[in-house]
């Protein structure tokens, strides 16, 4: 675990005896952990409805960012303690995903947007997924 903020997601998890992987790993009861992590996902983004109304009643900007801020720091909290329940490197797979996503410009190295704004991919594309596996393979060996 090499960044400051995943060091402190495990000190965290070991405080409130959740459970912590250092390899990739299915947990017993994945159905019970994917719902329960579901569910807490799913109050967090009902903040959202909040700051939506709080915006309507023309709050100032610094609750309305204060309450954005608050939210998604707490989304990233719960799905960086669920990466480590499973054992895997979030931080990792973010960079693997980034770089997919930089893969998706086009030759001339500017990004492509279809007529909503979308982007799309460029010639050079490539799925991060065989990459994760990779990874995920590659953490899973036995050491030595």
């Amino acid at each position: 675990m090499n960044s400051h903020f995943a060091r402190r997601i495990a000190a965290m998890n070991a405080m409130y005896k959740l459970p912590a992987s250092d390899r990739p790993a299915l947990p017993g009861d994945l159905s019970g952990r994917l719902n329960g992590f579901k569910a807490t996902l799913l109050d967090e983004v009902q903040e959202i409805d909040a700051i939506i109304a709080l915006a309507r009643k023309g709050a100032p900007p610094a609750d309305i960012l204060v309450a954005m801020a608050d939210l998604l720091g707490d989304i990233i909290v719960y799905c960086r303690s669920e990466a480590l329940k499973y054992g895997l490197p979030l931080e990792d797979v973010l960079d693997i995903i980034m770089d997919s996503n930089e893969s998706k410009l086009g030759a001339d190295g500017k990004p492509i947007y279809d007529a909503n704004g979308k982007f799309l991919k460029g010639p050079n594309y490539w799925k991060p997924e065989p990459k994760i596996r990779q990874l995920l393979e590659k953490m899973a060996r036995p050491a030595g």
